[in-house]
């Protein structure tokens, strides 16, 4: 039977370019694993696009993820934004149809929703503590989105401060995932005269972040959490980030990346390029595993589980990619690096 497999790609906001991108960069995965051939029969893969959260709406997902299974693919790529991501994951559990979603959240995995780790909601505040704790900055304000996203990343933030004496959070407000201004905010936040001040979030308020800091003339030092990836889409944004440190999964010594860059620079230049061409091969390896003879969309979850130690493009050197019963993470070791704006450049500490 030389049919093919379909996987589904689910956007949860618009693509800009169609998607294009991102599935080159799936197609690059697949390739390097050689799927097709080691299939017997091609992988296609099938869009969907969804005026997801916080923008849209929770009923946009669900109605594009069921178009997906009802046309009968083996698994689903996608969301990317947690808020989705967990709107997705009881969607897939009641579906028994495998997702690989690549958000920052752990809280979206489940029995059938495994996760690419694009950041990291609890992990990503103890290396941003870490680093101000380093750097001497003891007394902080923090503003964070007012979704799950930014809440989760505050609490852990909380967590990470809790547990160093030398780190307090002197102010903290929630603000719109969606803001386009928020100079009082900052105003607020920095009255008090902190030693640093932190954003939160998904990554459109950090524009609006930025503009209120020069605005009330805050000099920094500003950290934020992977919501700066941002800037490798909008250039117009990093000069408002200038000096702005935060988490990214990109690292300029990873071996895996640098042998990407020799085939496809775009997609070894952003951590959304990384992610994607590592999910391809995650799924390629995946569908090859899975119990032969089997109906993809039954085997495809068991195949996942079945992958271990594969190098990865994302994360610092050593950072590798597997699934496991119970384990539905893909990144195992250093996966987020400390990166800067600079010069409008991104630049790894």
């Amino acid at each position: 039977m030389n049919d093919p497999v379909r996987i589904g790609v689910l956007y949860d906001f618009d693509q800009g370019d169609g998607g294009r991108y991102f599935e080159d960069g799936l197609r690059l995965g697949l390739a390097d694993v050689r799927a097709d051939e080691r299939l017997g029969r091609p992988v296609e893969l099938l869009p969907r696009l969804a005026d997801g959260l916080p923008g849209g709406s929770a009923e946009a997902v669900v109605e594009a993820f069921a178009e997906l299974v009802d046309a009968g693919v083996a698994g689903v790529v996608g969301p990317s934004i947690s808020d989705n991501g967990i709107v997705v994951r009881d969607a897939c559990d009641r579906a028994g149809v495998v997702c690989i979603n690549y958000t920052g959240g752990a809280i979206t995995r489940s029995r059938h929703m495994f996760h690419y780790q694009v950041g990291s909601l609890e992990e990503e505040p103890h290396v941003l503590a870490a680093h101000l704790r380093e750097r001497g900055l003891h007394r902080i304000s923090v503003l964070h989105d007012d979704t799950p996203v930014g809440t989760n990343y505050h609490l852990w933030l909380e967590l990470a401060v809790r547990a160093d004496p030398g780190l307090e959070i002197v102010h903290h407000a929630a603000v719109s995932p969606l803001a386009e201004a928020l100079a009082d905010e900052v105003a607020s936040a920095v009255a008090i005269e902190p030693d640093a001040l932190v954003y939160l979030g998904l990554g459109v308020a950090a524009r609006a972040v930025a503009l209120g800091a020069a605005s009330v003339g805050w000099p920094g030092p500003v950290l934020a959490n992977s919501a700066l990836m941002f800037g490798y889409g909008r250039r117009e944004w990093r000069a408002g980030w200038e000096g702005w440190v935060y988490t990214d999964t990109l690292s300029d010594a990873n071996p895996v990346r640098r042998a990407l860059r020799e085939r496809s620079p775009a997609h070894a230049g952003g951590p959304m390029g990384l992610a994607a061409y590592d999910i391809g091969r995650l799924v390629g390896h995946g569908l090859v595993l899975a119990d032969e003879g089997a109906d993809p969309r039954d085997s495809f979850g068991g195949g996942l589980e079945r992958i271990k130690r594969v190098p990865a493009a994302s994360g610092k050197a050593g950072t590798v990619m597997g699934f496991g019963q119970w384990d539905h993470a893909a990144l195992k070791g250093d996966a987020l690096v400390l990166r800067a704006w600079r010069d409008g450049r991104s630049v790894e500490l």
